[in-house]
């Protein structure tokens, strides 16, 4: 039983975070890659799955309080699926190795620009 604690703990938590928008499926992924003993392969579908639920939950809030702008939803999902289906082509003639770090490397810079970014303020 106690087994189970620690990735309930894990999970609970980084569906709060996911919620406030900090990125709790990426650090689901690296609970489950560094910690949990789960390949990256396997860690990224479960990160998938759990993207996916939260971001239909949010979706639902969304739409609800009316804080979608439908115009650029339609424009943003056009291109990420445009775009999604080449790079999982391409993402599956990598080795395991070579995907992680191209997804650490994303994660570094990605954790770079946040740090330096400067915030928008609106007039």
């Amino acid at each position: 039983m106690s087994e189970f604690v620690l990735p309930i703990a894990v999970g609970i938590a980084t569906g709060a975070l996911a919620g406030c928008g900090v990125g709790g499926g990426t650090l689901l992924l690296l609970y489950m890659t560094a910690l949990g003993g789960v390949s990256f392969a396997d860690a990224k579908w479960i990160n998938l799955l759990f993207f996916t639920v939260t971001a239909v939950i949010a979706l639902v809030s969304h739409i609800k309080n009316k804080l979608i702008e439908w115009r650029a939803t339609v424009i943003c999902t056009l291109c990420g699926v445009a775009t999604a289906i080449p790079a999982a082509l391409f993402a599956q003639t990598l080795e395991e190795g070579a995907l992680s770090k191209i997804f650490g490397a994303l994660f570094i810079i990605a954790g770079i620009r946040e740090l330096f970014a400067k915030e928008k303020t609106n007039k």
